[in-house]
């Protein structure tokens, strides 16, 4: 039987990131949803935390702590406001892609700034057509002298509004995932224009659309090589979709103690709510479900960390966490009634946020497919 718990530094982490977002975070979280921007130092404060440099080495200025602990961060800063964890898990990630391809002296250069706040990456990827077809991306680098030159559209791009550099995905070669290559970039303004997206929730995660027109980038800008650049990201999301359905877990959490809360002291026909079946079991059957989906979760982050390959489970994490946290939001909101349903209360706001964790990294179609293909092989899988 597998037994699951954190270790004692993990836990005093834990304790510490909680602090952290119930001083820094929770208490403006309404201003940031209504305002669409993180409040004046919040950056500063979460990079003095030590939040972007959770996976960057002690020696490069990070914490260089393990992935379960980058999920223990993740899920305390979510529990508080879901839209503030963007800069975090896009730091974590271009860690890890950087830490794999990079070279000793890319390493020196980037990750400091990342690790401090003072550089926020924007993962570029996603394109206005190509979204989970990643490998076909069309943007495209065109050679110049011994660079080249990137004009083309990023979509959908999380953290746009404050994002210093970008780690972009171009294409260099021939079609399909080999001909596609990485450069970590500063996101120049006279070659870069940023577009706001208007959103339902994580209004102030600042996504939006970056448009390139001549950005110039060298081979000093190049990570792992020209067309190694969709495997290393591939190879990051194995890691990201578990910490991604944590975020989601965490909001539902949340949710779920608040309705608990709640129908324990609210009376109705001379008794509380919690006694009535309707009520309890419900919110029993979520509570459950963000359990298991939490095990499934760590599992994946205990995986990397043992150097095993976490796919399998981090992507069965991926497709049913953000689908059970939105439902398991949905409840809270249902069993607090007309509390829940006004803003001025936090559970409206989650549901808004929480059903954009259905698509980020992967839709569930995306994360089944790669599940498919590791059950039945790809010859046999859709």
């Amino acid at each position: 039987m597998m037994r699951f718990g954190f270790s004692a530094e993990q836990q005093i982490f834990a304790k510490r990131s909680a602090e952290f977002a119930a001083k820094h975070v929770a208490p403006f979280r309404r201003d940031h949803d209504q305002r669409g921007r993180y409040r004046d130092g919040l950056i500063a404060e979460m990079g003095a935390h030590g939040f972007f440099g959770l996976r960057v080495p002690v020696e490069h200025g990070g914490l260089g702590l393990d992935a379960t602990s980058t999920g223990i961060a993740l899920e305390e800063l979510a529990a508080a406001d879901l839209s503030v964890c963007f800069p975090v898990l896009n730091a974590a990630l271009t860690a890890d892609v950087l830490i794999g391809s990079a070279t000793p002296e890319q390493l020196r250069r980037w990750l400091p700034a990342i690790a401090s706040g003072g550089a926020l990456v924007a993962v570029c990827l996603t394109e206005p057509g190509h979204g989970t077809d990643a490998a076909n991306i069309v943007m495209r680098a065109t050679p110049d002298g011994d660079g080249w030159v990137l004009n083309g559209t990023k979509a959908s791009i999380m953290s746009t509004a404050y994002a210093t550099h970008g780690l972009v995905f171009a294409r260099t070669g021939e079609q399909g995932a080999h001909g596609v290559t990485a450069f970590y970039v500063p996101l120049d303004e006279a070659h870069v224009t940023r577009e706001r997206c208007d959103d339902l929730g994580c209004r102030a995660g600042g996504r939006g659309n970056l448009v390139f027109d001549g950005l110039r980038v060298g081979p000093e800008d190049v990570v792992g090589g020209p067309g190694a650049g969709f495997v290393q990201v591939m190879r990051g999301f194995a890691f990201s979709r578990a910490l991604i359905a944590l975020m989601a877990i965490a909001v539902g959490r949340v949710s779920l103690d608040e309705a608990a809360e709640h129908a324990a002291r609210r009376e109705a026909f001379g008794r509380p709510l919690s006694t009535f079946q309707a009520v309890a079991f419900p919110l029993v059957e979520h509570i459950t479900q963000l359990h298991a989906a939490r095990l499934v979760s760590f599992e994946a982050l205990s995986m990397a960390d043992a150097g095993l390959d976490p796919r399998v489970s981090s992507n069965m994490a991926k497709w049913w966490a953000p689908k059970a946290a939105m439902e398991a939001v949905h409840q809270s909101l249902l069993t607090l009634g007309h509390v829940g349903w006004s803003e001025d209360g936090p559970v409206a706001q989650r549901l808004r946020d929480v059903i954009g964790l259905q698509l980020a990294d992967g839709t569930a179609a995306a994360t089944k497919l790669v599940l498919a293909r590791n059950l039945f092989g790809k010859q046999l899988a859709p």
